[in-house]
């Protein structure tokens, strides 16, 4: 139903972009001309700001390092800190309370 349009549509379109547009048609072919050219400037710059970006900071390598740790060491870690937070606070407090 709704595909691309025939080419009975686009005379009809083409008919009523002139009767709208008349006498500044070239002046609005120029400028839709001049945005699509600046368009690709555009484009062209950010794919070169891209690439010297990529060529500036080149992947980081992988380490060899051993196997990070597993979930539980770092459960045990973060428990441990937890622990000793709690100790800290507890001083404190009795340190206030004096």
């Amino acid at each position: 139903m709704f595909g691309m349009p025939g080419w009975i549509e686009i005379l009809i379109i083409c008919f009523v972009g002139v009767l709208i547009f008349g006498k500044r048609l070239p002046e609005v072919g120029k400028n839709l001309g001049k945005g699509i050219v600046e368009f690709k400037k555009g484009l062209t710059g950010i794919e070169q700001d891209v690439n010297n970006a990529a060529s500036q900071n080149p992947p980081r390598q992988v380490s060899n390092d051993p196997k990070p740790a597993s979930d539980e060491q770092r459960l045990r870690d973060a428990e441990a800190k937890l622990q000793e937070a709690q100790h800290e606070i507890e001083a404190l407090r009795n340190q206030h309370k004096a």
